[in-house]
């Protein structure tokens, strides 16, 4: 669980970290966005006591270590 929490909180801070520093860009709260939210949903679900045994699920696991390391790549070309 505390993977997932790290996994949330480093998406949730690139996405800020991305917005505070291209304010300017047309088009950056969508992209942003893109990047925090899944991040705060994240970290959300791992307060939720009913959604711990699915992202204890193998699939769930590398289901979310791909959709974060996709978003972190996005956060890197962005």
């Amino acid at each position: 669980m505390n993977n997932y929490r790290m996994g949330g909180y480093l998406l949730f801070a690139i996405g800020l970290i991305n917005l505070r520093y291209q304010w300017g860009e047309p088009g950056i709260v969508g992209r942003s966005a893109t990047i925090f939210i899944p991040g705060a949903l994240i970290l959300l679900a791992t307060v939720i006591a009913p959604l711990k045994p699915i992202l204890m699920k193998k699939e769930v696991q590398y289901l979310l270590s791909f959709a974060g390391l996709a978003c972190v790549a996005y956060a890197v070309t962005n």
